[in-house]
């Protein structure tokens, strides 16, 4: 800084020196000059008018309308300056934004001759005048058992500042001396001067002068006394004793900092118990004397205190001294002076109780032992308890409660409280209990009951879930208390109690409890609910969710929100925050939804995960409908059919179940009219079981009249196997019978019927027919054929002639058998009578009268 200061001046001297002989080329003068000039820096006052003059030599070829004012590079406006001959007069209003140099040009130009420009310039100095410095203050600190000759003074040099340079300079006289010190620096508040011992009881003058180029301040002059400017250090060997005797006061010792030949102190004394800020101070008047010792009273026994002092001229001259290093101690014990803080904690569904109880909160000393007393039913029990809790079980209706805590020195005062049996109605408890927060702690404030004054309140305050405790107790005059012991975020239930001194009773009864739930601090869920859908309809949905845990809640929940949304479609249901199940309604069929639910406190809300459903195209009264309406569309038919059955029975019998014509019954013999009827057989001719005789064609000779009107069966061979003559009971389908004259198609069948022949003669071949004429009878049938006559187109014709079969009837139980001998043939075809069990029994009805078969087209006729 000195260095830029000084270079300043000589660089400005340069240029100003280079200036007259750079425009003067030529020339052995300078051609032109500004008053005021300096070869440093001029000094001008912000905000003040500047007025400079520039003048042209005598012998210049300028005149004084050649020349205009620059301040830098900018030019000044030709109003602000006027010019006579060769002089020009510049003023103008001095402010910061204007740049150095202010010069003066002189310059000409005319066609037949060029000039060279005449230039001179200064340097300003920008800034204001020092301000008059006040509030001049001097100190003299201590040195070893002395004061240090050494004075520091400081004073207030104004709020504007001087910009340019300023000097402050130090004045002290002491009797006929005067010491000074100067300070370069801009600004400067203070200076030390060192003067050569420092002058005990003498009369000091102290004063400080500011100065800079626009002008000169100088402050009031100080004239005090030496110990005015003194400062001693704080007392030493601060320590303090504490008396056995005396357990409520302190011994405090220290030793004097300085001589009393230099100047008597004075003390002042403060103390504090450990970790408090609070200080008290003893009166000062009371160690006004020049003490090395004094006794704190009035203190709490068995506590630590901190002491601190400090030390002053004893006129109160001059400074006081810093406090002085903290001194601590503890007073000795004493009895304990207030009763322990006794409550009780009943156990969930039994008669247990926990007793609990705190320390005195004035115990005085170390509390070693409790002594217990339970009461019940007249017989005391004494206990003495170590720790600060204990169990007992309540045997009768109450129990009576006596405490007292112990410590070295004495036996605190009694607490007692009445416990009843849970369920005994109580004394009457508060009327209102409210919460809030204020100030970072929580509040809580109730109305008591009217007419009543407990001796003292309860106010117990159990976290959830964690069930952690705690509690304390406030007079019965209090309506309100805080509490900064609880944690943020953490539900808490707060209870009131007021405890009543009954009279003609030494014990305390607990009031009624009234229970509030508070939060010191509340924040935002931790997370939301899951939701579960149970049963989902066509347009409806039942959802349920569980409560979130009261740790996640961190506050009272205000609502659920119930979120749910298919394709782009979203909607919202609000309820309220004591639901956990809802119904949806007015859903869409057969989509897919996802739904999640917010949930919200005071603080914010927080949204729980998704979860799908399905809704059903139908619903499920719909499909019951449906099955019911099948069900009875199904029964109904099942009747309709039983109807059927039940009507037309005789009909669908027929249809299903046809009558199979007995050939016992039948009147074929009445069929042929070369042979005259039989008469009538007995019942039990009928009876007889028919055969089938094979008879050869070509045996002209084994034909009787009756045979040869039988030829024309010849053209009857069925192709189907009757089970109506062979004995079988299966049915199968008829075919038509076929000619063996004509050409006929095997395969082309019947509607419904067989033909069957028969010949039926008075007697049998080789016998003499009787006197009743042969009849042939034909019966339309849907028996299946016989197989002889299904193979008819098989028969053997080894000999050259064709067998015929007929129907031969035996008579009474007689049954006829071929001749053992005679082997079936291709050449000879015959039947074998019906085994006994393949053949059915016969009725025997007396015989019809002779009639014969007509075809018909709807079925079985009856005969």
């Amino acid at each position: 800084m000195l260095t830029a200061d000084i270079m300043k001046p000589l660089h400005l001297f340069g240029f100003v020196f280079f200036l007259p002989f750079g425009c003067a080329a030529g020339f052995f003068n300078s051609c032109a000059k500004i008053i005021p000039d300096s070869a440093i820096y001029i000094p001008v006052e912000l905000g003040k008018e500047f007025t400079a003059v520039c003048t042209l030599s005598e012998d210049s070829v300028y005149s004084a309308d050649d020349i205009k004012w620059l301040m830098g590079n900018v030019i000044l406006p030709q109003q602000s300056y006027t010019n006579v001959n060769k002089t020009s007069n510049l003023t103008l209003t001095i402010r910061s934004d204007m740049e150095n140099p202010l010069k003066c040009n002189a310059t000409k130009q005319e066609l037949s001759q060029e000039y060279n420009s005449c230039v001179y310039g200064i340097y300003l100095d920008k800034g204001y005048p020092p301000l008059k410095p006040t509030n001049l203050t001097c100190i003299a600190l201590q040195d070893g058992r002395n004061i240090s000759p050494k004075l520091t003074c400081s004073w207030d040099p104004g709020k504007r500042d001087p910009i340019i340079k300023t000097n402050y300079t130090l004045f002290i006289r002491v009797i006929q001396s005067i010491y000074k010190v100067t300070s370069y620096k801009n600004p400067t508040r203070n200076l030390t001067i060192t003067l050569s011992v420092f002058p005990n009881h003498a009369v000091l003058g102290v004063w400080v002068k500011a100065e800079n180029g626009l002008g000169t301040e100088i402050s009031d002059e100080l004239s005090v006394d030496s110990e005015t400017f003194a400062k001693p250090n704080p007392p030493a060997h601060v320590r303090i004793i504490p008396e056995d005797s005396f357990p409520r006061s302190l011994m405090v010792n220290w030793t004097h900092p300085i001589h009393e030949t230099i100047f008597k102190l004075k003390y002042h004394i403060r103390y504090c118990q450990a970790g408090c800020s609070v200080w008290k101070e003893i009166p000062e008047n009371l160690t006004k004397a020049y003490i090395e010792s004094f006794r704190l009273q009035n203190l709490q026994p068995y506590t630590d205190y901190v002491v601190q002092m400090r030390c002053i001229q004893q006129e109160n001259v001059g400074y006081w001294s810093e406090w002085s290093p903290n001194a601590t101690a503890r007073t000795p014990e004493a009895p304990p002076e207030t009763r322990p803080i006794l409550w009780r904690v009943y156990a969930d569904g039994s008669d247990d109780v926990k007793l609990i109880w705190k320390d005195p909160q004035k115990s005085n000393g170390k509390i070693l032992v409790y002594n217990l007393t339970v009461t019940e039913d007249g017989q005391p029990r004494s206990l003495v308890v170590t720790s600060k809790e204990y169990n007992i079980t309540l045997k009768g209706e109450r129990a009576s409660i006596k405490l007292t805590a112990n410590n070295s020195a004495g036996v605190s005062p009694a607490a007692t409280l009445m416990i009843p049996r849970r369920g005994i109605k109580l004394y009457p408890g508060v009327e209102q209990v409210n919460c809030s927060v204020h100030g970072g702690q929580l509040w809580v404030n109730w109305l008591p009951f009217p007419n009543i004054h407990p001796k003292e309140y309860v106010i117990e305050w159990v976290s959830v879930p964690d069930k952690e405790s705690d509690w304390k107790t406030v007079g019965g005059s209090a309506n309100i208390v805080s509490f900064n012991e609880l944690k943020p975020f953490k539900r808490y239930n707060i209870s009131v109690i007021p405890l009543y001194r009954v009279r003609n009773s030494s014990y305390i009864h607990p009031g009624t409890q009234v229970t509030v739930q508070a939060y010191l601090q509340q924040g935002s869920p931790l997370r939301g609910p899951i939701v579960n859908v149970i049963a989902t309809g066509k347009t409806s949905a039942q959802l349920n969710w569980k409560e979130i845990s009261i740790h996640e809640q961190r506050g009272f929940l205000i609502s659920y929100t119930i979120l749910y949304k298919t394709g782009n479609i979203k909607k919202f249901v609000e309820v309220p925050s004591n639901t956990y199940s809802y119904k949806l309604t007015g859903l869409a069929s057969d989509s897919h939804y996802v739904v999640n639910i917010l949930v919200s406190n005071q603080e914010g809300s927080v949204i729980g995960p998704n979860s799908n459903f399905y809704t059903p195209k139908y619903d499920n009264s719909e499909i019951d409908l449906i099955v019911v309406g099948v069900c009875l569309g199904f029964l109904f038919l099942l009747v309709f059919i039983m109807y059927l059955f039940i009507k037309k029975r005789e009909l669908i019998k027929r249809r299903f179940w046809p009558q199979v014509p007995d050939p016992s019954h039948s009147t074929i013999a009445n069929w042929s009219p070369d042979c005259p009827n039989k008469p009538d057989t007995p019942k039990e001719s009928i009876l007889a079981e028919v055969s089938v005789v094979e008879v050869d064609m070509d045996d002209r000779k084994s034909f009787c009249d009756e045979d040869k009107a039988v030829m024309p069966l010849k053209k009857y061979f069925s192709e189907e196997r009757s089970s109506g003559i062979g004995g079988s009971s299966g049915m199968s389908t008829p075919r038509q019978s076929v000619s063996s004259n004509d050409e006929a198609d095997s395969g082309q069948t019947t509607a419904s019927t067989v033909q069957y022949s028969a010949v039926v003669s008075s007697g049998y071949k080789g016998q003499t027919p009787g006197t009743q004429a042969a009849m042939f009878s034909r019966s339309e049938s849907t028996q299946p054929l016989l197989e002889c006559e299904e193979n008819s187109d098989h028969l053997s014709e080894a000999g050259g002639h064709l067998t015929n079969s007929y129907f031969k009837r035996h008579r009474g139980l007689e049954q006829l058998h071929m001749d053992e001998s005679e082997e079936p043939s291709f050449g000879s075809l015959s039947f074998s009578p019906m085994e006994e069990e393949d053949s059915p029994t016969l009725t025997e009805d007396p015989p019809g009268p002779a009639s014969s078969y007509m075809p018909q087209q709807s079925g079985y006729r009856p005969q």
